[in-house]
């Protein structure tokens, strides 16, 4: 099962051609990302302040389908089909909210990371369980 949530196209986000500036989707990605962590009381930040963990980016693939407009909304299913010892890849489908069209998909691959080395570390039992339930 994947966790969902929703994203809201803002006025900044919008480039001359007045669709959503490529880049930004990433910023998308990452606000599922945190959103998953805080809906199962996992604070991000508090995983990176408190227990110095982290996930940076190691690897990314995406595809765009539709072009999102400001005032558009984008749903975001996010789900976990690699759990390895110290990455995982997230993947991310976004559906345009006002008529439900494929938007964008996109894999990302994280490491985890000790954020005071930026080093490998493996996933620590919590996370990885939180992952798996999201495992598709």
């Amino acid at each position: 099962m994947a966790f969902r949530t929703r994203v809201e196209v803002r006025f900044g986000d919008v480039d001359h051609a007045g669709i959503v500036f490529y880049p930004k989707f990433f910023i998308y990605f990452h606000e599922a990302f945190e959103q998953l962590f805080d809906d199962l009381h996992v604070a991000y930040h508090l995983l990176i302040d408190e227990r110095h963990i982290g996930f940076p980016t190691v690897h990314i693939d995406t595809d765009y389908k539709k072009p999102l407009k400001y005032g558009d909304a984008l749903d975001i299913e996010v789900s976990v089909p690699r759990i390895g010892r110290r990455s995982a890849t997230f993947r991310y489908v976004g559906y345009r909210h006002r008529d439900g069209q494929h938007a964008c998909t996109a894999e990302i691959t994280c490491a985890c990371v000790d954020m005071r080395t930026m080093t490998a570390i493996e996933i620590p039992d919590d996370l990885r369980r939180l992952f798996e339930r999201f495992a598709s």
